[in-house]
This record gives structure tokens, sequence and C-alpha cells, in this order.
């Protein structure tokens, strides 16, 4: 990545300027992975194991059998053939927002999740069972009466810009796509990793989400140069290092509006340590370690792999695109409307 600090004589400034294309990779050693390029984690593996799977590695027929009973937004069996799953739903019933997509718009892959070689039945390894080892009741208070049910039914808070999900307002990519913890979700898979001696940047298709890392010599030097605490960013303040031919990005302080509605949440004493290798050529090799003993009894750690792929970034027009939000706050305003009108009546 080449960057240029240019000065504008009519404001006095200094404008950033980021060149991403046709940067040379940095050459792979022992020490450090090269991880540049275009890079794609697609699978219809999901964080958990499903119920009734009790291997990790499956073999290839095992996998077919289990990505075609996957639940593909939320609609158990994976989606029709033709075009069957856009059928009117019952308003605010279970399945109103997942009847919203049609096979056009839905691309999670079609398998589940290869890794060196193996399908994987979950992207938990560790505990062996599979599952998130969460705590009965977590030491923290989680504000998520607004989040998961309402994209089901479509019936939420709609009291302001501010109770819709952060997803539904363009903020972030939704199904921790940009992680910490990056796995795949219904669509827009595909990731660009750009390195430099200085930093890691991971450009996220879904949102356009970016996570800019700096690296350190040292997790010692990483860590005393972390953001204050105040600072709470999206993605939290991740910083890295190579270690042993291995990116480590540990991560603290994700902001707390993320936090609320992650699958992979983690207070401010908890930390994510994710881990970077390349496998193969077209192979990164991609784990997770999640440790926060007010949410889990343990820590736990996830695997999957991005594959190389010639497909490039897309367009990802949220925002401009957002035509449900002005749509639901208006017809709530609405609502409210003629209920005070028909107390005012009676």
């Amino acid at each position: 990545m080449t960057v240029l600090l240019k000065k504008t004589a009519q404001y006095g400034s200094y404008l950033l300027i980021a060149l991403l294309a046709s940067t040379p990779a940095l050459a792979q050693d022992a020490e450090r992975p090269d991880l540049q390029g275009i890079w794609t984690n697609a699978s219809l593996t999901k964080l958990t194991r499903p119920s009734g799977v009790d291997s990790l590695i499956v073999t290839a027929e095992q996998a077919q059998i289990i990505a075609a009973n996957t639940p593909i937004a939320g609609l158990e069996g994976g989606l029709d053939e033709g075009d069957g799953v856009n059928d009117t739903p019952a308003a605010a019933g279970d399945d109103f927002g997942t009847r919203a997509y049609n096979n056009f718009w839905v691309d999670p892959g079609s398998n589940l999740a290869l890794v060196k070689g193996e399908y994987r039945s979950s992207y938990v390894v560790e505990p062996a069972t599979g599952r998130v080892p969460r705590l009965e009741t977590p030491n923290y208070d989680f504000e998520r009466r607004n989040f998961g049910s309402r994209y089901a039914t479509g019936f939420g808070d709609a009291r302001g810009p501010e109770a819709i999900p952060n997803a539904e307002r363009c903020l972030l990519g939704f199904g921790n796509k940009a992680g910490p913890g990056m796995m795949a979700a219904l669509y827009n898979n595909t990731y660009q990793f750009v390195q430099t001696e200085d930093y890691v940047m991971i450009l996220v298709e879904m949102v356009h989400d970016a996570r800019i890392i700096p690296i350190f010599d040292s997790p010692e030097e990483a860590r005393a140069n972390r953001r204050p605490l105040i600072l709470e960013q999206w993605f939290g303040d991740s910083v890295g290092w190579y270690e042993d031919g291995q990116l480590v990005v540990e991560t603290v302080n994700i902001n707390p509006l993320q936090l609320s509605q992650s699958s992979i949440p983690i207070t401010k004493e908890g930390h994510v340590i994710e881990r970077f290798s390349r496998y193969s050529e077209n192979e990164i090799f991609y784990q997770f370690t999640v440790e926060d003993s007010n949410i889990y009894s343990q820590p736990w750690t996830a695997e999957l792999s991005f594959y190389a792929t010639d497909d490039g970034l897309y367009e990802y027009a949220c925002h401009e695109g957002n035509y449900a939000m002005p749509g639901i706050l208006a017809g709530a305003r609405r609502l409210e409307m003629e209920e005070q009108q028909s107390g005012t009546n009676n």
C-alpha cells in the first residue's frame, strides 16, 4: 500500500491518500507470511456444531448431507432450487424476515468449510463438543431485545434510528464478517488483505468494513501501544506482531454497541487472539481464540480457511439503497399518530 500525505493550500491541512492497487507482495519468510490478495471464507459451516453431528471432521459425502440440511437465512433445509422462499409471510411471524430473500441474492457457499483438506462440521474446535461454552448467567448485561428476533419477525423497537440494529443502519456488516472472529455469512464473503511493513489492512466486501492493524516487533511492544480505553472503536483495539510464520492479532475493548449485537462478544476484561498463516499457495489458515470469564466458562477456539479467488470486491451500496430505515420509522410514527387519534376520539 502506498500512502501519500498531501498538504492542501486551501485549508492548510493534510489529506491522506491510500493507494491499494498494484501493490507488490512482501516477501514471505519464516517469520512473516504473505497474506496479500483477495480471499473468500464462504462456507455453510456454522460457529457451533449441528445437533446430531458428533465429529469435527467429516467425509466429503457426510459434508454434502450436512450442507443440504443446513438452514440458510433461517430456512430449514437450505433454499429451494426455484424461487419458493419468497412467499408472502404473516406480519410479525417467525419467518417474516427470512422470507425476504430468494436465491438470486444468496451466496453463502455450497458446502461445509474445507480446512487443510478436511471438511469441518463447526468452526469451534475447542471445546471438542463444538459448542461455545457460554455461562448460563453472564456477568454482563446484554442489550439484545431488538437484535436477532427483529430480523426473523420484522417486528421490533422503532423509537428512533438508534434503536435499529447496526447492520440495518449500515454501520457494520452482519454475521461478524469483520470480526474479531471473521466468519462467513449469507453473502459478500470476500476480503482484501493489504500488507505493509507497519500495517495489515483487511477490507471486507460487506459494508466495506476495514480493519487497520498496526504491526509491532513483539507482543510486549504491541500491548504497550494500545489506544486509550475511552476510544471504543468498531472491531475493537487490534494490535499485531509476527511469530513463527504467523500474523498474530490481539483485540480488546470492542465498541459496546457492537458487543451487544455480536455472535462473539467480549467485555473489556476479555480478548480475542487471531492467527493467520499460509497453509498453501491458495489457502490462509485462520484461527481465533476467545477468552473472557465474564461471558464464557473457559477459553474457546475456532478455525477456518480463506481461499484465494479471482473475483474482485464488489460495491456494497448499503446506505444508498437503505429504504427500510425511513419506511420503518415513518410507519412507526404513523401507527403512533393513529393510536393517538383513536384515543382522542374515544
